[in-house]
């Protein structure tokens, strides 16, 4: 249960900080409504759904000890370079920069939200290093983080999308943006370095 909970919470708290596929969604949302938005939402999760049991089918597999502590090493560095990005960054939602979404269909959106999580290497990245720190865990709980982690994916994406579908709601999120951004980054890089820790520990033990 404490490595679900740790795991759900680095997971959830990395979804909060705006990136492609946060202004994706507003921006389909502002045009399409967000009846027309979830076919965006249900893109973006079906990739991080792609992602998910990529990592962790692809980690599962890998018996050999030195490989798995090699992949938790590198996971858990990453984690924490993600971190101390989020810690530094001055991260304020901008539309009028943000990428454009024309008013389209339902399963147009559903296509751009695919894409856009495919093409994100972050979300790969970052699903390989979550994986890396539940590498050992059984099958079954590895089908219950990654049902989990999708089910959030979308269950958020429609929130932002029901939500945030005005520049009024997307300008007090702004105020938010930047203490979500830090919180995220001091939990990434904790959990990152924790990693690291236990490996060390394992090793040294």
């Amino acid at each position: 249960m404490e490595q679900f909970l740790a795991v759900a919470a680095a997971h959830f708290l990395a979804l909060l900080i705006p990136g492609v596929d946060f202004f994706l969604i507003a921006r389909t949302a502002m045009t399409n409504g967000w009846r027309g938005a979830t076919g965006a939402c249900l893109g973006i999760a079906t990739a991080n759904g792609i992602f998910i049991a990529a990592a962790f089918s692809g980690v599962s597999l890998i018996t050999h000890p030195l490989l798995l502590d090699v992949i938790q090493l590198a996971g858990g560095g990453f984690l924490i370079f993600i971190g101390i990005a989020f810690l530094r960054s001055r991260a304020r939602i901008d539309l009028e920069h943000a990428p454009s979404a024309q008013r389209t269909t339902w399963l147009r959106n559903s296509g751009l939200g695919i894409a856009s999580g495919l093409l994100n290497p972050k979300n790969a990245l970052f699903y390989v290093s979550l994986a890396a720190a539940v590498g050992t865990a059984a099958p079954w709980t590895l089908t219950l983080y990654g049902v989990w982690m999708f089910s959030i994916v979308l269950v958020w994406d429609v929130f932002v999308a029901v939500v945030l579908g005005s520049r009024r709601a997307l300008s007090r999120m702004d105020r938010v943006v930047p203490w979500l951004t830090r919180i995220a980054g001091v939990f990434l890089t904790l959990f990152g370095a924790g990693m690291i820790l236990s490996l060390a520990i394992r090793r040294l033990g």
